[in-house]
């Protein structure tokens, strides 16, 4: 048996009236900038339907985020770049940037707003009640606007003033992005198409030992890659030479496949490998066993009849979650299994036979190399948030919504 899982009744930005009010939109900005431009702006990208949904119902949009981890004040992490660069993504609608977060500056710049506007606040992380999750300050924020929307599941894992403690001041929802990445999430854990596995990668086991415990009672098979495997392997009374291992979690893993069998969830380990004398540009690759590792060679990558045989796996699966690369895939070749597994995945998912959910910065990374990206049913570019959820934690940003969707009047 499985154990399920629920998420909270929260309410959606649909379920609210927001025509002609002032909704304080808590966003992800916090995106990576190079010579005080945005160098990447997926995380932009991935707010604009819940600003175009409130700007057509004419409402004063005020979007609320964090850029980096200031100390005080600091210019170089000012939000304005990134206005900037959020009102060149949105021709059609005035975009203006408040060198405030709270106080008469903000207060004065939103009473000008005119319905179907957008104001960018300065960077909350500027006052240290932001990160206190301070409510003297959750309420200076909450006093600009009449509705507070979360869209920004990547910080849901934050119990900070601007994700959580302001929904104690007014009417709370989720937005379209939110909403989006919680029902991707339930189906890919809560109620999943069965046969579900996890496939579980990266360097360390200690990074991801609260995901496998949580992940072995809710799926059917848990595939383990990267480094981690390692460990496995030794576990399983392997050489694995001089790759990337973690020997004083044996015993841990031992436990780990022991729960797993006890549940019913079957451990899916290599039984080829990749290996080369150095992890570098240059190395020189060669196929091995599990059983045969050179002392003096490293493991770097699935063997490609453990590819194969995943790629068929997956065919017989109805629901995917992913987390992690199999291999080193930022140096050539040691990306052939991950990429080959990814561009499978996404085939399976543009054909209706597999729901795929992935999350994590490597695995992002790894599925856009491979160009799978875009098949996948849903990719959260959240890194803490999704791992959190993955370990089965309680995300105090959705937790607050779930409370204000209980309660009937905000609390002051």
């Amino acid at each position: 048996m499985h154990a399920a899982v629920t998420t909270p009744r929260i309410r959606s930005i649909t379920e609210i009236d927001v025509s002609g009010k002032t909704v304080l939109v808590r966003a992800d900005l916090n995106v990576p900038m190079r010579r005080k431009e945005v160098a990447d702006a997926t995380r932009l990208e991935r707010i604009l339907p819940t600003i175009r949904y409130l700007v057509a119902r004419k409402s004063r949009v005020v979007l609320l985020s964090h850029l980096g981890r200031p100390s005080g004040r600091e210019t170089e992490l000012s939000l304005a770049p990134v206005a900037r660069r959020l009102g060149d993504m949105l021709r059609e609608v005035p975009v203006s940037f408040v060198p405030d977060c709270i106080g008469k500056t903000a207060r004065e710049r939103l009473a000008r707003m005119a319905p179907g506007e957008v104001a960018v606040l300065e960077n909350v992380r500027f006052y240290e009640g932001e990160e206190n999750d301070d409510l003297e300050f959750a309420g200076q924020l909450a006093s600009l606007g009449q509705i507070y929307v979360n869209d920004a599941f990547s910080c849901a894992h934050r119990a900070h003033s601007s994700t959580h403690a302001i929904a104690r001041y007014l009417p709370a929802c989720a937005g379209l992005s939110m909403q989006a990445e919680l029902a991707a999430l339930a189906a890919a854990l809560e109620q999943p198409k069965r046969p579900v596995a996890a496939l579980v990668g990266g360097a360390k086991v200690s990074t991801k030992l609260a995901v496998l415990e949580n992940l072995i009672a809710k799926v059917d098979a848990l595939v383990i890659g990267g480094g981690m495997a390692n460990t496995f392997l030794l576990a399983q009374g392997k050489a694995v030479g001089k790759s990337l291992a973690e020997p004083a979690l044996v015993e841990t893993a031992r436990r780990i496949m022991a729960v797993a069998e006890g549940r019913g969830c079957e451990v899916v380990l290599p039984t080829d490998v990749v290996v080369a004398d150095a992890f570098e540009a240059g190395a020189r690759p060669a196929v091995t066993s599990v059983d045969g590792v050179p002392a003096d060679r490293m493991i770097l990558d699935v063997g490609p009849r453990s590819a194969e045989s995943l790629r068929i796996r997956l065919s017989r699966l109805s629901t995917l979650l992913w987390n992690g690369p199999l291999g080193a895939f930022e140096i050539e070749p040691f990306g052939a299994a991950t990429f080959a597994l990814a561009r499978a995945a996404s085939e399976l998912t543009r054909a209706g036979r597999l729901v795929t959910v992935a999350g994590g910065g490597d695995t992002v990374a790894a599925l856009n190399a491979a160009g799978a990206t875009d098949g996948f049913t849903y990719v959260s570019t959240a890194g803490g948030a999704f791992l959190e959820w993955l370990e089965g934690k309680t995300l105090p940003g959705v937790a607050a919504l779930a409370e204000s969707a209980t309660t009937t009047t905000p609390r002051h």
